[in-house]
């Protein structure tokens, strides 16, 4: 069949070939017949061969980047840019010869993807997946002394729920329903207020979701969708991906703590309305990515207020809900502080985003996420659905570790305490490594560092000295990105330049995660002051008085 195609096809280029050598037609076709072809006429797929082949005939390759969706060229992704790229190549030389850099490792300290750098798996979640997977398994004695007698319970559970008991089957297109019902009900434990599971769209990690939103509500270049700076570069790629625009961006407020300020919403929503932008929703992400902040109630309210009387869609991006390492602080979804507000599904259309890949579990590589979606009518939702169903459905694997970080072991559960034991020890541990590597940086002369609140990030601040700037842009570099490069090529960590994520104009960042196991974080500290100091001598400005610890030491552009 593929070499009748074939022989067809050329069949019908040779065909249009010959035709271009007749003579023209005496008189042009009338008007009305233009709006269709002549049935003489060469096919519109010949043609296209025909161009296509005299384009390879030429030498040109049929794709390039002239030729492919610009849409594409225009969006930049940092957390696995060129400094990425630069460190898995440096990676493979030292696997070729070990001793040929000046550092044993790489360290990947630039993405948030908690197993790749040593935390273990939540024991009962992985028990229920690997029976759920081997059904066979709950039919053999030996897994009763294998396995925790409620993973064995729960995973009967969920296999009822899946139609066929099959999870290498497609399931609905918003996810197993049973599954999602059981999300729904951790929702309403964890906020107080109903959900449904009708409610739910189980997707791929939160990142399909975040897409899916940005294509039903981008319509051209002139819709905007507001987004935080500095703010996880998902946001700004795919407004780009799907057309919309970026320039309704509005700052948060470093000498704050990251703040959010209702004020400087209204400022930019009001700017590009004036650009003749419609702006058609709010991303807040609580807690902050790359800024590791979290939004205080009242705060939130304001916010919530605030998108009410704009008429904007609230997407919340609420992946780290369980990282939180403060105790004046803690997590309040926006579904709750609407909902407390007495804000029904009338009033405010909101959309938040979980992810299987944050928080205790890091699960990252199962791909697993939901999203809520509530305060839209009912023809949109089918629009969505139709979305959805465009993928046929996310895997079953991370739908049901969805279900699970939504209803893990409870009290009275055979699990419980050695669950409760894992899930605090990762926190715990997280929150030792953020105060670590904050005082770390924070000791540091021409760096400030922002307390870790929540997340899995820092976002330090560089101060740079002038000739670096000059050195960074004879580089033809940012000045944060000269520096994670030659960081990188000096100790083998891998962070993010703040460019990457968007910062304040004439300021210099960089995101590091706190993901590192708990006993390198001594050598990681070591390695980045020795070459932060040596950094600092190299391009200090020797005519000015030394900076103090933290302080700036560049000549402009704060």
């Amino acid at each position: 069949m593929r070499r009748f195609l074939t022989d067809r096809a050329r069949r019908a280029v040779a065909a249009s070939l010959r035709g271009a050598t007749r003579p023209a037609a005496p008189s042009p076709a009338p008007a009305a017949a233009l709006s269709r072809p002549s049935p003489s006429a060469p096919s519109a797929m010949a043609a296209y061969m025909a161009r296509a082949m005299s384009t390879s005939a030429a030498g040109t390759p049929p794709v390039s980047l002239d030729t492919i969706n610009p849409k594409v060229l225009e969006f930049k992704y940092a957390v696995r840019g060129e400094i990425v790229t630069h460190a898995q190549n440096l990676e493979q030389e030292l696997h070729k010869n070990p001793e040929s850099l000046p550092f044993d490792e790489i360290l990947y300290c630039n993405i948030g993807n908690p197993h790749s750098l040593g935390q273990q798996p939540v024991t009962f979640f992985r028990e229920v997946l690997s029976l759920c997977d081997h059904p066979a398994l709950l039919d053999k004695s030996e897994t009763h002394a294998l396995y925790s007698s409620d993973a064995i319970e729960r995973a009967w559970q969920i296999l009822e729920k899946i139609p066929g008991r099959a999870t290498g089957a497609y399931s609905h297109s918003q996810g197993v329903k049973g599954l999602r019902d059981e999300i729904a009900a951790g929702i309403a434990a964890r906020d107080g207020f109903h959900a449904s599971g009708d409610n739910i769209f189980l997707t791929d990690g939160a990142s399909p979701a975040v897409h899916m939103m940005m294509q039903l509500l981008i319509r051209s270049e002139k819709d905007g969708i507001l987004c935080p700076l500095p703010q996880y570069p998902l946001y700004s790629a795919s407004i780009a991906l799907h057309g919309g625009s970026f320039v309704c961006s509005y700052f948060l407020d470093e000498e704050t703590g990251w703040g959010l300020e209702v004020d400087e919403l209204k400022k930019q929503v009001d700017e590009a309305r004036s650009k003749g932008i419609t702006v058609r929703a709010l991303v807040v992400i609580n807690p902050g990515n790359p800024t590791g902040q979290v939004l205080a109630e009242e705060n939130q309210k304001k916010i919530v207020e605030f998108c009410k009387n704009e008429g904007l869609v609230l997407l919340a991006d609420e992946v780290y809900q369980e990282n939180i390492y403060v105790e004046d602080k803690q997590f309040h979804s926006f579904k709750k502080i609407a909902r407390s507000m007495g804000y029904t599904d009338d009033d405010l259309p909101l959309v938040s985003f979980q992810s299987v890949s944050k928080g205790y579990y890091g699960e990252c590589g199962k791909r697993g996420g939901y999203m809520e979606v509530t305060g839209f009518n009912a023809d949109v939702r089918e629009q969505i659905y139709k979305v959805a169903s465009v993928n046929l459905c996310s895997n079953i694997s991370g739908q049901i570790l969805s279900s699970l970080i939504m209803n893990p072991p409870k009290v009275g559960d055979e699990s419980y305490e050695s669950f409760m034991v894992e899930r605090d020890g990762i926190i715990s541990s997280l929150a030792r490594r953020a105060k670590a590597l904050e005082e770390a940086f924070n000791s540091l002369e021409g760096i400030t560092c922002n307390k870790a609140e929540g997340a899995m990030y820092l976002f330090p601040r560089l101060h740079l000295p002038q000739k670096a700037i000059g050195a960074a842009q004879a580089a033809g570099a940012a000045p944060d990105a000269y520096y994670a490069l030659r960081l990188l090529q000096a100790t083998g960590i891998v962070v993010v330049p703040g460019s990457g994520f968007g910062q304040a104009p004439g300021t210099y960042h960089f995101r590091c995660t706190i993901l590192p196991q708990e006993d390198k974080i001594p050598a990681i500290i070591s390695r980045f002051k020795e070459f932060h100091e040596k950094f600092m001598d190299e391009f200090r400005d020797v005519s000015r008085d030394e900076a103090p610890t933290g302080a700036t030491i560049e000549s402009g552009g704060d």
